[in-house]
């Protein structure tokens, strides 16, 4: 596809999500029913993960489609318990086409561990949103975990509007982050794990 959004065809999108479902898994990123993912597959349509589900034998019948306001198109199907995160993300950019959440050992180790998390010096950095420049320093917020979706989307959102980030950590929880497509935000990801291993690693490294 091109780089405009949302995904004209959900077939599209769900094959995409598979295949970084299947990536993540290998990787260690998505265990047991962790993560959950979505897509922009229409002016006011989102297509989701469904709750629960191994995000590494993902098959199309285990996505829904939603309203922007993340109520399941089909009354019959129960979407994701954290979709309202999703829908925050794509209601405040514009340009986001896809939202994946990871729960890797890296992300859910140093959310537990610091209110947030700067990234400086990292070739990757120019992969997240807005292209940082590697000499610039990126904070990642980091979110106490909260049951309540709603109240934690709102905190989200008033920080988001305060200062933009381009991925947040939920502590104990683990990663979001958003791109214009999916292959886009599985970078981002992609990306982001990598640095963040670095930095448990680094951590490990300093404290020996």
């Amino acid at each position: 596809m091109n780089d405009t959004m949302p995904y004209s065809d959900p077939a599209v999108a769900t094959e995409a999500m598979i295949a970084a479902g299947h990536l993540f898994h290998q990787r260690g990123w998505v265990p047991a029913s962790g993560g959950n993912f979505s897509a922009r597959v229409g002016p006011d349509r989102l297509l989701i993960t469904a709750s629960g589900g191994h995000k590494g034998e993902l098959t199309p019948a285990q996505f829904l489609v939603t309203d922007l306001d993340g109520k399941a198109m089909d009354a019959g199907r129960k979407t994701s318990y954290e979709t309202g995160l999703h829908v925050q993300v794509y209601g405040h950019l514009a340009d986001a086409g896809c939202v994946l959440h990871t729960h890797s050992r890296a992300n859910t180790v140093l959310s537990r561990r610091f209110e947030r998390v700067s990234l400086s010096g990292f070739e990757l950095m120019k992969v997240l949103p807005g292209q940082p420049d590697p000499g610039e320093t990126v904070v990642l917020p980091v979110f106490e975990n909260d049951q309540d979706i709603a109240r934690l989307a709102a905190k989200v959102d008033a920080r988001m509007r305060a200062t933009p980030f381009p991925a947040y950590l939920i502590a104990g929880h683990g990663l979001y982050a958003w791109g214009r497509n999916v292959a886009q935000a599985r970078y981002a990801v992609e990306a982001l794990e990598f640095m963040l291993d670095c930095l448990l690693t680094e951590l490990a490294t300093d404290g020996a």
